[in-house]
């Protein structure tokens, strides 16, 4: 007996004729080669940055003490709200002045937020001004998160890449904090501003 007979013999036992298996094995081989081409780049990673995606609504890309920027390259000075496809001023000068007039607009919202995140500059947030922020707010069913603006902006990036109905609050921080990197970063941006051809 060769061993074309045996594999026969074998396939005939296991229900399936020799021409089945050679179509599976092929099927199997196909998707192997398709699966091993899923990475199909040139050995380098490819990273895509949210934040400077304009497709993805209006995101957060940097802040000063004067004001923020936006993905869009919008340069915004004061304390704002900012939306998924929209930004518009906020009248406060510093979290004393967050209250129930300067939250009305958000219960007003069509269609309803999701989540409401302030950012109340570089102090941490005191359980007095969040317990008064969040009763106000539940009043309408709008959840809160009351932060720094550092993980204000973040958290407002990050909801609004999963295309969440969220608003943001932000006032900009008096003081800003900065490592070598940051430094460096900029002294390189400057150079490569007065460079000339």
């Amino acid at each position: 007996m060769n061993i074309q007979a045996l594999r026969t013999a074998a396939f005939k036992t296991a229900g399936m004729s020799w021409f089945q298996s050679l179509g599976r094995r092929r099927l199997i081989a196909t998707v192997a080669t398709r699966l091993s081409k899923a990475y199909d780049y040139d050995g380098k990673t490819k990273v895509s940055i949210f934040n400077t995606e304009t497709d993805m609504g209006l995101m957060i890309t940097g802040y000063s003490q004067y004001g923020f920027r936006l993905n869009n390259d919008m340069v915004l000075i004061g304390p704002i709200t900012v939306f998924p496809r929209s930004v518009l001023s906020w009248n406060v000068n510093s979290y004393d002045d967050i209250n129930e007039e300067s939250l009305s607009l958000f219960p007003t919202l069509e269609p309803k937020i999701d989540v409401l995140i302030i950012g109340i500059g570089d102090q941490n947030p005191t359980p007095v001004l969040t317990k008064r922020i969040i009763k106000f707010m539940k009043k309408y069913k709008t959840n809160v998160e009351v932060l720094r603006t550092e993980q204000a902006c973040a958290t407002f990036n990050f909801l609004n890449a999963e295309a969440r109905m969220v608003a943001c609050a932000l006032i900009p921080p008096l003081h800003i904090s900065y490592n070598e990197n940051d430094v460096l970063q900029t002294k390189l941006k400057q150079k490569q501003l007065y460079e000339t051809e």
